[in-house]
């Protein structure tokens, strides 16, 4: 996932070692003979993080292309560029004015560690009820864990998994660089299907880790009931040059996305968000109005 100058991947890696209304009804008026699963079309705010300063001028803007959910990163953890986050009473108001909704938002691993309840917090004030973790590579072997951090890191969150759900929350985990490692000949992300209590844990996919091998429609009817979120992506999976394949535009790379919806009913997924620049998110956005599975 190569999002701006940083990736999340690398922001984690970072963080690891330093530790409108007509316009809106209108939209959604037109929005409801499409959508996949018959689910709102949300955005995380990750890769458009550099425009978040104004948050007003920021949810009016995705809401103008008809998204209706925001995905956030919980500024708590993820510092200064979030800072137009930092008052939930706020960022509720902003969103409520603009139709939009947030249900599920970014926690970093140290965060959750030092004070989860501040956390916990700041997301039941915006209406949050999806607490996910991008990662479980801080402070668990980064890319390259061994098996029993493996198990360690699995332990440690079922325990604060537990936490979130006693305060009526539900933990997630995205899939990194820690998730895409391969340990004693079996990938990291299948070992913790089995290590993650599947009550207290659900799963948010990447779609772009297709680069890495992980097909989401795969997953989906591999572990059924297990998912819960998915971050939309695509991929030209036939251009390597440079040794990267380049994302673009959900339906103009190599992901199959009926078929990806399809298993999506399998896997459980309740909500999807784009995740990509302001360019790739409005043609990935016009793209999902056409699509009805």
């Amino acid at each position: 996932m190569l999002m701006s100058t940083m990736s999340r991947r690398e922001f984690i890696e970072k963080t690891a070692v330093g530790s409108g209304a007509a316009g809106f009804l209108v939209a959604s008026a037109a929005n409801l003979a499409a959508n996949p699963l018959g689910l709102p079309i949300g955005s995380q705010v990750w890769p458009m993080r550099s425009t978040l300063k104004d948050f007003p001028a920021f949810v009016e803007k995705l809401a103008g292309i008809g998204v209706t959910r925001l995905e956030l990163c919980s500024p708590l953890g993820y510092g200064a560029e979030f800072s137009s986050l930092a008052n939930p009473k706020e960022v509720s108001r902003i969103l409520a004015d603009h139709g939009l909704k947030a249900e599920s938002s970014h926690f970093t691993l140290g965060e959750l560690r030092k004070n989860q309840q501040k956390s916990i917090d700041w997301a039941k004030e915006i209406g949050i009820t999806q607490m996910i973790t991008a990662s479980l590579g801080d402070g668990n072997g980064g890319n390259h864990p061994t098996l029993d951090q493996v198990k360690k890191a699995a332990e440690e969150y079922n325990r604060m998994a537990a936490v979130a759900a006693q305060a009526g929350m539900q933990q997630g985990l995205h899939n990194e660089g820690f998730e895409l490692s391969i340990v004693e000949g079996k990938r990291t992300y299948d070992r913790l299907f089995d290590l993650l209590d599947p009550k207290l844990v659900k799963f948010q996919f990447q779609m772009s880790t297709i680069t890495a091998g992980l097909v989401g429609a795969e997953y989906f009817l591999k572990y059924p009931g297990r998912f819960y979120s998915l971050h939309l992506q695509d991929v030209d999976m036939s251009d390597g040059s440079g040794g990267r394949h380049p994302q673009v535009a959900l339906g103009k790379g190599s992901i199959d996305w009926v078929k990806t919806f399809t298993a999506a009913k399998v896997g459980g997924v309740k909500n999807y968000f784009v995740e990509q620049n302001w360019e790739l998110t409005q043609q990935s956005v016009a793209y999902l109005k056409t699509l009805n599975v």
